[in-house]
């Protein structure tokens, strides 16, 4: 595992987070969902490195390998680290891919620094552009949902994401698509992460206004979403993000549910190739 380390710090350390290269060719950053790590693109990584791309993956902060800092869970500071990893591998005509919570990165990240670096950027079950239902957001997510969400990983957080992972792939519509020990495998990547960094990340991803940072958008962007999404239906999010972006390409998965990326690997890389190649 590489790392780098950030100008933030905590208790006068810098904050390392874990990142994995492979590969060459132009540059595809993956940007991981809550609660998981980069070990979610396992299916992402050998397809688009025997494609003749670079591919490099991380782990936001306080999850996976990275490290676990107290705060910091805001969309400002995750955007900052993203900032610091594309700078200090100096990458450029990157194709930014971010996947439901990772695709807030995406947004702020251009919205506060600029698409100099990006030629592309795919939002894949994407939370984006904003969950929370408001006078100005109508049918969105009610408030006493994340609240929900946050009780019950402080009840019991094992007991949560047990649940939580079933729903992530429609696993009783899904098995001929996913096993079960796959889903045990990304309930012991979530329970890795730190409690901290888990339950601050619900108020990130479902509080977090990103509208003006997608109407920022100026660049080819593809909106990747299942319409059989349970964790972030399409009409709430995905829909907003497409009529947002300004040329924004939309595909959607028939009968993906949340975790395309597992139970519907092969149709996700072909319709990433395909924007890709464009």
């Amino acid at each position: 595992m590489n790392y780098i380390t950030t100008k933030d710090f905590q208790k006068g350390n810098p904050i390392k987070l874990a990142y994995q290269d492979f590969g060459e060719g132009q540059p595809l950053v993956f940007i991981h969902g809550w609660p998981l790590s980069q070990r979610m693109w396992e299916y992402q990584i050998p397809f688009f490195v025997n494609k003749s791309y670079r591919v490099i993956t991380y782990d936001r902060r306080g999850f996976g390998q990275s490290d676990q800092p107290w705060k910091g869970y805001d969309y400002n500071k995750m955007a900052s680290d993203l900032n610091e990893l594309l700078e200090q591998l100096d990458l450029s005509n990157v194709i930014l891919v971010g996947f439901s919570m990772g695709g807030g990165e995406v947004t702020r990240f251009i919205s506060n620094y600029g698409s100099k670096r990006i030629a592309k950027a795919v939002l894949m079950s994407s939370i984006a552009p904003f969950l929370l239902e408001t006078d100005t957001n109508p049918n969105g997510v009610d408030a006493s949902v994340f609240e929900g969400m946050k009780q019950g990983i402080s009840k019991d957080r094992a007991d949560f994401f047990k649940g939580f992972g079933r729903n992530f792939v429609n696993l009783e519509k899904n098995k001929d698509r996913v096993s079960e020990a796959q889903v045990e495998l990304n309930w012991n990547i979530a329970l890795s992460a730190s409690r901290k960094a888990t339950l601050d990340c619900v108020d990130a991803f479902g509080k977090t206004d990103l509208r003006k940072d997608c109407q920022s958008i100026g660049i080819p962007t593809l909106i990747l979403h299942g319409d059989d999404d349970a964790i972030v239906p399409f009409e709430v999010a995905g829909k907003k993000a497409h009529q947002l972006i300004e040329g924004a390409e939309l595909k959607i998965i028939k009968g993906a549910p949340h975790g395309l990326t597992f139970t519907h690997h092969e149709e996700v890389n072909e319709a990433l190739l395909s924007f890709i190649k464009k």
